[in-house]
């Protein structure tokens, strides 16, 4: 999924996809990067620039501590172009072969880098539960800020987090969720900080309905989220 961009907040998603255990949870494949796709005159100027036939690939642009793309070896700035044969024109593609990939496999990365093409070898891992709980609600199509007080009536729950960023044509899109509104419960069960909306959202299933109830204007809000329905991974 691309930038969200509603409420002039921005998405950097960790590198993941997800997969559908037999127990119903979300299982996530895990470099531990962010990244991002080009734009149309960044993948020009890097074809120019490095030399290369390719105008495409997925930007890395922060490598997490301790984490398999840290111990690979891969950096800020490398753009990612090929794994395991398949090319890598933009982040989906690459969500989708890393979440598809078993914890503990390597995968086969090609990528360009100051000029020349490196292949390095990255060993898929197991997601943490925060990064796993941020992916969910990305899918989903929004995003969500600490907050304490600030916002009016909504203050009675000044713990609660708020929606900083609705995607266009996103699921929380199409349920009418906006920039602003205060989540008070996922899925039926109260959520009074960022720490527990996490946790709520690393349990959700993406190919179920998400119900959340809002807070808006000091008025109490019932959503349902469509279901995320995310691609198969690819194997």
């Amino acid at each position: 999924m691309r930038a969200i961009g509603r409420g002039g907040a921005t998405v950097a998603l960790l590198v993941l996809a997800c997969a559908v255990s037999a127990l119903g949870a979300e299982r996530w494949g895990w470099f531990g990067i962010r990244i991002r796709d080009l734009s149309e005159t960044e993948m020009e100027d890097l074809a120019v620039k490095l030399g290369v036939g390719e105008g495409y690939g997925v930007l890395v642009s922060e490598v997490l501590k301790d984490a398999p793309a840290a111990e690979s070896g891969l950096r800020q700035g490398d753009l990612i172009v090929e794994i395991d044969g398949r090319p890598i024109v933009e982040t989906r593609a690459l969500q989708r072969v890393v979440g598809g990939t078993t914890p503990g496999r390597e995968l086969r990365v090609v990528l360009l880098r100051e000029g020349g093409r490196r292949t390095l070898r990255v060993r898929v891992g197991q997601m943490p539960p925060d990064a796993v709980a941020e992916r969910v609600t990305a899918e989903f199509g929004f995003l969500v800020r600490d907050t304490t007080g600030g916002t009016g009536a909504a203050d009675a729950h000044p713990g609660a987090p708020v929606v900083a960023a609705v995607g266009e044509r996103t699921p929380a899109d199409r349920a009418g969720l906006r920039v602003g509104d205060r989540i008070l419960a996922v899925t039926g069960i109260e959520v009074d900080s960022v720490e527990a909306f996490r946790r709520r959202m690393a349990d959700v299933v993406l190919r179920a309905e998400l119900r959340l109830r809002v807070q808006r204007q000091g008025e109490p809000l019932s959503l349902v989220l469509p279901a995320a329905q995310p691609a198969l991974p690819v194997n």
